[in-house]
């Protein structure tokens, strides 16, 4: 009887020790999830993160251009009678260093607003050009998204953009992160410019008109990679240099860009076309 009560008591315990396993295996398959999620999103924030970084610091080399050539033209704003929050909000708005120049330089000879708006217009249409450029590259990007990167498009930003593109696949905290850090300096530049605009008598003296030719050397010497490149860069700088003597006004930097763009493709096409007969 003593033996029969005794396997009766190790056979349940027997059967709680199994109930007890069965549980632990269930609450740790449950576990197993939340701790992948918990892994998933903590690699997620990580990489955001880090696009966030190398966005700023893609950023840097449009900030040493940004920042002379924003007080330059925050001095010359000040100059021809813009107040300093005229020109926060011109910059922040226009963001279009080109544009701005024009538009105060109108501004001052007393030209109409329909004239200036349309000026401004012709002279940045090419951005319509450039954004079309990143287009395939931003596929997937919700329509707020695009919308802030396009308004952060610039001859630079654009400049560093295709140079990353061609490298990686960037996300758009990327992009963001280099559009918002360029567009911050710029504004902030031509507002210390205007603070400082009436202590400037002569801007040019201190070289800062050179700024923005420097900075596209920078940019043109990022996206080099290889010998026809090189070539091409050359090229271009070869046919403005002659076309000034036969063109009148920048005429010659324009016609040079578009041929050697055009001799570009050309040469990319037969490339192509050479190594696909082989």
């Amino acid at each position: 009887m003593q033996a029969k009560i005794r396997q009766k008591e190790y056979q349940d315990k027997e059967k709680e020790i199994q109930n007890i396993e069965i549980e632990r295996g269930s609450k740790e398959k449950e576990t197993q999830p939340k701790q992948k999620e918990t892994q998933s999103e903590h690699k997620e924030t990580k990489s955001k993160r880090q696009e966030i970084i190398d966005g700023l610091k893609a950023a840097v080399p449009i900030i040493f251009g940004y920042f002379p050539i924003g007080m330059a033209f925050g001095v010359l704003a000040a100059q021809e009678g813009l107040t300093r929050w005229e020109v926060f909000f011109m910059s922040l708005l226009v963001f279009a260093g080109s544009a701005q120049f024009i538009a105060v330089g109108m501004l001052a000879a007393g030209v109409s607003v329909a004239a200036i708006v349309f000026t401004t217009f012709l002279v940045n249409a090419r951005h319509i050009l450039m954004s079309a450029a990143l287009g395939p590259y931003f596929k997937g990007f919700s329509p707020k998204t695009l919308f802030l990167l396009g308004i952060g498009v610039t001859d630079e930003a654009f400049a560093v953009d295709m140079a990353e593109v061609k490298n990686r696949p960037r996300s758009a905290d990327f992009f963001l992160a280099l559009h918002f850090t360029a567009q911050f300096f710029w504004v902030f530049s031509t507002v210390i410019g205007a603070v400082v605009g009436n202590l400037v008598p002569d801007p040019q003296s201190f070289g800062l008109h050179f700024a923005l030719p420097a900075m596209f050397i920078g940019l043109l010497l990022m996206q080099i990679k290889a010998q026809r490149e090189v070539v091409l860069a050359l090229l271009a700088g070869a046919l403005s240099i002659g076309l000034v003597y036969l063109l009148p006004g920048k005429w010659n930097i324009i016609l040079a860009a578009v041929l050697t763009a055009t001799i570009g493709v050309i040469l990319e096409k037969w490339k192509v076309k050479s190594s696909s007969s082989l």
